[in-house]
């Protein structure tokens, strides 16, 4: 039984530190440190900073957001003893759509069309985790 759903979701959990620590974290301990900010002065209902920085605080509350849904369908495979072909490819899909939805996100400015594309990864997604469940249900 191959391990790459796991492996999938463990990169997806990564992914979800990374990007937090490389955008948002580097945003706010730049601030801190270097005395502009206090510790208290990021406040979670009130998003302040740059464009790309209320992206990136986004882009992390989507990563967050998605991580318990693929993390239950990974289980629930491997508790219903789910082995198919589409499994893994499927699982790299939702990793691969998802790291790019999310530099898109951050680093580009959002127009009509960025966030069209946008979008199309998050759909990816959305696809994949579909097609999991179908495959849950329908084992058999």
């Amino acid at each position: 039984m191959s391990r790459l759903p796991e492996w999938t979701l463990v990169g997806f959990a990564a992914w979800t530190l990374l990007l937090l620590l490389a955008t948002v974290g580097v945003y706010r301990f730049g601030h801190i440190f270097r005395g502009l900010a206090g510790m208290g002065d990021f406040p979670a209902d009130k998003v302040e900073g740059q464009g790309w920085y209320a992206r990136a605080m986004r882009a992390h509350a989507n990563c967050i957001e998605n991580l318990p849904v693929f993390a239950v369908l990974v289980y629930a495979l491997r508790a219903c003893g789910v082995e198919h072909p589409a499994v893994d490819p499927l699982c790299v899909a939702i990793l691969a759509a998802r790291i790019s939805q999310s530099l898109v996100h951050v680093s580009v400015v959002q127009t009509d069309r960025v966030v069209s594309v946008r979008f199309g990864f998050y759909f990816v997604q959305f696809l994949c985790f579909s097609a999991l469940i179908a495959l849950i249900v329908l084992r058999p």
